[in-house]
């Protein structure tokens, strides 16, 4: 066969080739087993020697070794005594037979395809939303909001969480279908770790594990609202909760904010639900005070609405201590809470909960299953691993002590170099609100600072009443 089949990056001299997600030895693993199923090796062809293959892409003999042997031990090839190896003719059986190539175009649709215009029913594609290049680490300035920095990540910490969780005991209790439930342990270490921090008690009942604080609003919002619900929030606001809502209702309430956040007035009479983010209003970074978070409860149970509260980057406040989330001031169970792990660990974890009544929680939880059922049970393991050995509590300090000097550095940046460009107190956090000039272009200045490697945010995109700045 061709040795092409196998080419291999060039490296430096004395340097044993890498890949980004692997060794040599898996790097020749994946390109065999991908020319293996996609029918380039015919079945019980032979392959270059080990010799011969180490030779084409420079590698140790015994690499290609340990490669080929892994590859006998999953059944892709057979080991034939004094002759070599080979592709093993029943790897490709109980496969459905195809005319065209895996790597083969799809053809043209036909004219005759579905009317998908006249289909849909909702359209979230046609919603404006926040974009971001995905390159965006390859830049040298890349002012991104809602990454973390992975050289603070304990990842022998999390590794060691991952390997307990794979443990022959722990896999008999997260590989099963769980239907709809999630890991109990996971669940506890929210109710005795997370919550208390934010003065919240709960039941392990009135918890429920969603994929982010996304995936739980969008149940809420599955949940709770219709075509004549009124909601109010903030403006400017949080994009992908103004996104969500609007899919449901189109009586969506921006209610612009003052530099105390939420401004709790006639406003909100009328309202069913109220969607706020207290700890740090997102974008401006405002704290909510606990006169006005008062104000908004006893607001909430005169006119008879629901708070969602977004409990975003509360742990990051780094002027005075924070303040208790509105759930714990909540006395007439008028309070539904959203936390995430997002901005504590990282945001590819894709974990969050929720926080309510009972029987909301019971409603999400049925509604859920008919979704994706439960967070992965693997993840949902680590996690409460990583909790309940007091990883995440050390993780949040050093992110504290770190964060705060990099806001306090960028503070005084802004204040040197762009005076008078922050309009409203901040806190802390993990981001600046920065205001411009009169008649700034934010979207052409994030065009053109892009070009010197510099990328920043536009704002325009969280407001949502008419004729925004």
């Amino acid at each position: 066969m061709r040795d092409s089949l196998f080419h291999l990056p060039e490296q430096g001299p004395g340097q044993e080739p890498r890949q980004e997600h692997g060794s040599i030895q898996t790097r020749i693993r994946g390109m065999l087993i991908s020319a293996i199923l996609d029918a380039r090796i015919p079945t019980g062809t032979p392959l270059p020697s080990c010799r011969r293959m180490a030779k084409t892409l420079g590698v140790s003999r015994n690499t290609v070794v340990l490669a080929y042997q892994g590859l006998v031990d999953d059944g892709f090839l057979t080991a034939r005594e004094r002759s070599g190896f080979y592709v093993n003719r029943e790897i490709l059986e109980g496969r459905a037979r195809t005319e065209s190539k895996p790597t083969d175009k799809p053809a043209a649709a036909a004219k005759t395809g579905a009317d998908w215009a006249r289909r849909f029913i909702l359209r979230p594609g046609l919603q404006i939303n926040n974009q971001k290049p995905l390159d965006w680490q390859s830049y040298p300035y890349p002012f991104i909001y809602g990454q973390v920095d992975p050289s603070l990540f304990p990842i022998a910490a999390w590794r060691e969480c991952s390997r307990q969780a794979l443990g022959r005991l722990a896999m008999g209790e997260w590989t099963c279908d769980n239907l709809c439930y999630d890991d109990p342990m996971l669940v506890e270490q929210i109710r005795i770790r997370l919550l208390p921090r934010r003065g919240i008690l709960a039941t392990d009942e009135e918890i429920l594990i969603t994929l982010g604080a996304q995936n739980g609003l969008y149940l809420l919002a599955s949940l709770l609202v219709g075509e004549s619900t009124r909601l109010a929030m903030e403006e400017p606001g949080y994009t992908d909760a103004y996104n969500i809502f609007s899919l449901r209702t189109p009586h969506v309430r921006p209610i612009p904010v003052d530099e105390e956040g939420l401004p709790v007035d006639r406003r909100l009479d009328g309202c069913d639900y109220v969607f706020v983010t207290p700890s740090h209003h997102y974008p401006t970074t405002v704290t909510l005070p606990l006169a006005r978070r008062r104000a908004l409860l006893e607001k909430a149970e005169a006119c008879d609405f629901l708070i969602i509260e977004d409990d975003y980057e509360s742990e990051t406040s780094y002027v005075s201590e924070p303040i208790p989330a509105l759930k714990s001031l909540d006395t007439a169970e008028r309070v539904i809470y959203a936390g995430s792990l997002s901005k504590s660990m990282f945001p590819g974890l894709r974990m969050g909960y929720l926080v309510g009544p009972r029987r909301l929680i019971d409603e999400a939880r049925a509604l859920r299953r008919l979704m994706l059922r439960h967070a992965p049970s693997n993840n949902q393991r680590t996690t409460a691993l990583f909790l309940g050995q007091g990883h995440h509590d050390t993780l949040v300090h050093r992110l504290h002590r770190v964060y705060r000097e990099r806001w306090r550095r960028m503070g005084e940046a802004l204040a040197l170099y762009l005076p008078d460009s922050l309009q409203v107190p901040s806190f802390g956090g993990t981001s600046y609100w920065v205001r411009g000039p009169q008649g700034l272009d934010a979207d052409r200045l994030a065009i053109e600072a892009m070009g010197e490697g510099v990328v920043i945010e536009p704002g325009g995109i969280h407001f949502h009443s008419p004729n925004p700045p």
